[in-house]
C-alpha cells in the first residue's frame, strides 16, 4: 500500500481527498494547509486523515507520493528538494488524471448499472461503497440506505458475506439469506478485491431466489406437459354414439373425478386401455406420470421386480444401484395394470399390501419407500370365477373394484359401428394414402350382422385390410372391398356337425340362469340369494348389472 500525502487544502486539494481518501491503491497520510478554514480541512477531520500546517512535520514519514496543490510557485521545487524519496506530482497533473480516473471510473459504475444482475460493493472497512438499480428493485434498499454504512445494514443479525470475504480473502457461494422488507429469499455469491496481494474490498452477485422458483415451477409444469404425452387418448377419442356407451363413458368421467382405484372390464378389443387412458387425462394426476403395465406380457418371475423394484445384489443380474420399479415410476400419478386377473398370487398380495399401506419394499431391501398411485386396472377375465378357483384374491378384488366401468362389447351396440368406421376411415386413409370419406349403406348392412369377437381391433382390421383393395382415387367404401367372414348354412349327406359354442359365452348363460333362479326362489332378497349362490353380496350386485336382471 501506498502513502500519499496531500499538499494544500483549497478546492483542489478537497478534489484530490474525495478521490483518493478510499482509494485501494493509496492511503492518505496526512494534509498539509496552513490555513485550517480551508474546504479540504474539514473533510479531512471527518476521514479522521492528519492535518498539519507545515509538510516538515511529514519528513522523515514513510511518504510515497507527494502531491501539490497550492497553485503556488516555488512549492513543487522545495517539496522536492525536502522529500527526495518521494514521488513529487503537480496539481494539474493529478487534476487530468482525476478526470481521466474518472470518466473510467463513470464507465465502470455505468457497466455494473446496466446490468441485470443485482451487485453491491463493500470497501476494505466493511462500508458499503456502490450498489446498482438491479440491487434496488430486488431488496428495495437505495442508496441513501446502504452507501457508506456498514455491508450488514441490509441483512439485520444475519452474517454479512462482505464481511466474511474481508476477513478470509476467499471466494463465498450459493450463501442462502432473506433480505429487504418483505425478507425475500436470495443466495449471494461474493469475491475479494485484490491489489497487490492485499484484500482491498469484496464485490456481491445477489440472484433472487423466488425467481429461480418460477422458472423451476416453469420447468416442472413443461415436464409434466410432455409427461401428459404418455396418456395418449382422451375422452374426445371415444366413439360413444349408443346409449350404452354413454353411459360408461359418464361412468368413466365420473371415475376421473374420484381419488379411488377403477376397474376396467370388457372383452379384448373393447377399448380397455383407451379407458384408462382418458381417466388419467381427466383427473388431477393428468400432468404426472402415466405408467402402463400389462401384467400378462412380463414373465411371472420379474413381476415383482418390475412392479416394486429392486436393490443392487437383489439377485443375479441385478442392475448396479438397483432399479426403480413402476410403482416408484408412477408416484403422483396412474399406474394401469393391464390383464390384472393374470397376477400370480404372491405378486397379489404383495400388490395388496401396496395398496393398503402406500409404500413399495424393493425386491432385496427392508426401507419401505412411500408412494402415492392411483390404480386403473383392466381386465377380460371372469375376476369371479377366478376367487371362487382360488386363482384371484377377494380381499384384492374388493381393493381394485371400488369404481367398476363394464364396456360393452361392439356387437352389443350397432349404433356405434357407422361413427367408429368413418373415425377408422379418416385415421388409416393418412397411414394408406387413401381418400376414403364415405362408406355405403351395404356396408353397414353387412358390418351390423357380424359377431365381432374381436370387437373395436376387429373392426379396425377389417376396415384397413378394405383400404388396401381400394384405388387411390375412390371416395367411397363398397362392399366388394370388404372381407367379411360370414356364417353360411351347408348341407350336410352324412351325420351334422353340431356347433361348438364359446366356452365362456356358455359359462356366462349358466351364470345368468343360476342367478335369476337364486332371486326368483327368494322374492328378489339380494343377500339371501348371494348366500345361496356361494358368492359375495358386492359380486351379486355386479353380476345383476352385468346381466341387465331387473326384477
Amino acid at each position: 500500500m501506498h502513502h500519499l500525502l496531500v499538499v494544500g487544502a483549497g478546492q483542489g486539494g478537497t478534489e484530490v481527498l474525495h478521490a483518493f481518501q478510499r482509494s485501494p491503491l493509496l492511503t492518505v497520510i496526512g494534509l498539509v494547509d496552513p490555513n485550517m478554514d480551508a474546504p479540504g480541512v474539514a473533510l479531512a477531520r471527518r476521514a479522521d486523515i492528519r492535518i498539519e500546517t507545515n509538510w516538515s512535520a511529514f519528513e522523515g514519514a514513510d511518504v510515497d507520493f507527494i502531491i501539490d496543490a497550492t497553485g503556488e510557485t516555488g512549492v513543487l521545487e522545495q517539496l522536492i528538494h525536502d522529500f527526495p524519496g518521494a514521488a513529487v506530482l503537480p496539481g494539474e497533473f493529478v487534476r487530468v488524471l482525476l478526470e481521466r480516473l474518472t470518466e473510467k471510473e463513470k464507465m465502470l459504475e455505468a457497466i455494473i448499472h446496466c446490468t441485470s444482475e443485482a451487485i453491491s460493493v463493500a470497501d476494505q472497512d466493511g462500508q458499503t461503497m456502490l450498489i446498482n438499480p438491479a440491487y434496488t428493485r430486488m431488496t428495495g434498499f437505495t442508496e441513501r440506505d446502504v452507501v457508506g454504512k456498514p455491508a450488514s445494514a441490509d441483512i439485520g443479525m444475519q452474517e454479512s458475506v462482505h464481511l466474511k470475504v474481508l476477513n478470509t480473502g476467499e471466494n463465498v457461494r450459493d450463501v442462502r439469506m432473506k433480505i429487504g422488507q418483505d425478507q425475500r429469499d436470495i443466495i449471494v455469491n461474493a469475491a475479494p478485491v485484490i491489489v497487490d496481494g492485499q484484500v482491498r474490498g469484496s464485490v456481491g452477485v445477489i440472484r433472487d431466489i423466488s425467481e429461480m422458483k418460477a422458472l423451476a415451477k416453469e420447468l416442472k409444469a413443461a415436464r409434466q406437459k410432455i409427461r401428459t404425452l404418455e396418456a395418449k387418448y382422451t375422452f374426445d377419442d371415444i366413439i360413444a354414439e349408443s346409449e350404452a356407451m354413454r353411459f360408461v363413458v359418464d361412468q368413466a368421467k365420473l371415475a376421473a373425478t374420484m381419488p379411488v382405484n377403477v376397474l376396467i372390464r370388457g372383452e379384448s378389443g373393447t377399448g380397455k386401455e383407451l379407458f384408462a387412458h382418458a381417466i388419467h387425462a381427466a383427473s388431477e394426476r393428468k400432468y404426472e406420470q402415466f405408467v402402463r403395465v400389462n401384467c400378462a406380457a412380463i414373465a411371472p418371475t420379474l413381476l415383482e421386480s418390475e412392479l416394486f423394484g429392486y436393490e443392487e445384489g437383489a439377485f443375479s443380474g441385478a442392475r448396479r444401484g438397483g432399479k426403480r420399479g413402476y410403482f416408484e415410476e408412477a408416484h403422483g400419478g396412474s399406474l394401469f395394470l393391464d390383464e390384472i386377473g393374470e397376477l400370480p398370487l404372491d405378486v397379489q398380495a404383495k400388490l395388496l399390501r401396496v395398496l393398503q399401506e402406500n409404500e413399495v419394499v424393493r425386491v432385496g431391501g427392508t426401507k419401505a419407500i412411500p408412494v402415492d398411485v392411483r390404480i386403473i386396472a383392466a381386465t377380460n377375465a371372469n375376476l369371479e370365477q377366478k376367487i371362487i378357483m382360488n386363482e384371484f384374491r377377494e380381499d384384492l378384488y374388493y381393493r381394485i373394484n371400488r369404481l367398476p366401468i363394464h364396456i360393452p362389447a361392439l356387437r352389443e351396440r350397432p349404433d356405434d359401428i357407422a361413427p367408429l368406421t368413418l373415425h377408422l376411415l379418416r385415421k388409416l386413409n393418412q397411414s394408406y394414402g387413401r381418400s376414403v370419406g364415405r362408406i355405403s349403406d351395404d356396408v353397414l348392412e353387412a358390418m351390423k350382422k357380424q359377431p365381432w369377437k374381436g370387437n373395436v381391433r376387429e373392426l379396425e382390421n377389417v376396415i384397413g385390410r378394405a383400404l388396401i383393395f381400394t384405388d387411390k382415387t375412390e371416395t367411397v367404401l363398397r362392399k366388394g372391398h370388404l372381407q367379411l367372414v360370414v356364417p353360411q348354412t351347408t348341407k350336410v349327406t352324412t351325420r351334422q356337425k353340431k356347433e361348438i359354442k364359446h366356452l365362456s359365452d356358455e359359462m356366462s348363460h349358466v351364470e345368468e340362469r343360476l342367478i335369476r333362479e337364486a332371486l326368483t326362489a327368494f322374492n328378489g332378497n339380494k343377500t339371501e340369494a348371494a348366500k345361496q349362490l356361494g358368492i359375495s353380496l358386492r359380486a351379486l350386485y355386479y353380476k345383476v348389472e352385468r346381466f341387465n336382471i331387473y326384477s
